[in-house]
């Protein structure tokens, strides 16, 4: 597994909980390439949003504690969503984030050390954390 954290640049809160991912046996203490990182994940929360989307389409009934809970966060949303299924292209979101990632628009610390380019050959470990940096740029700067 390896951990993810998503960060903003100047923020002391992260952007998102850490979550894991799981890595295919294959590259797992192998020396691979950040881009082949980048698409794994990028594949694995692809494959997540589906999940969550079907998960949404199932009708189901609230606890009593759900809707309490639900309510304190002012929205008791009691069974399937009525917002349309959304298609993501997984390819097309993978070129994104490579192309992010060389347009600058985030930094990668991979177990403590930046990694600057794509091709940049790695070695995963089992305790492996990947830190996603999103940057925050000035206007007029």
């Amino acid at each position: 597994m390896l951990t993810v954290s998503a960060r903003s640049a100047g923020s002391r809160r992260p952007l998102l909980e850490d979550w894991s991912v799981p890595l295919p046996d294959s590259l797992q203490g192998e020396t691979i390439r950040l881009r082949d990182i980048i698409e794994v994940i990028v594949r694995h929360e692809v494959e997540e949003f589906r999940k969550r989307q079907r998960e949404r389409r199932l009708f189901r009934v609230l606890t009593a504690r759900e809707i309490e809970e639900q309510a304190e966060r002012g929205k008791v949303a009691p069974g399937a969503s009525e917002v349309p299924e959304q298609h993501v292209d997984e390819d097309k979101a993978v070129r994104t984030a490579l192309e992010a990632f060389e347009d600058g628009l985030y930094l990668v610390i991979l177990d403590g050390q930046q990694i600057t380019e794509l091709d940049t050959p790695v070695r995963l470990r089992p305790d492996s954390r990947i830190v996603f940096i999103r940057l925050v740029f000035l206007a007029g700067g």
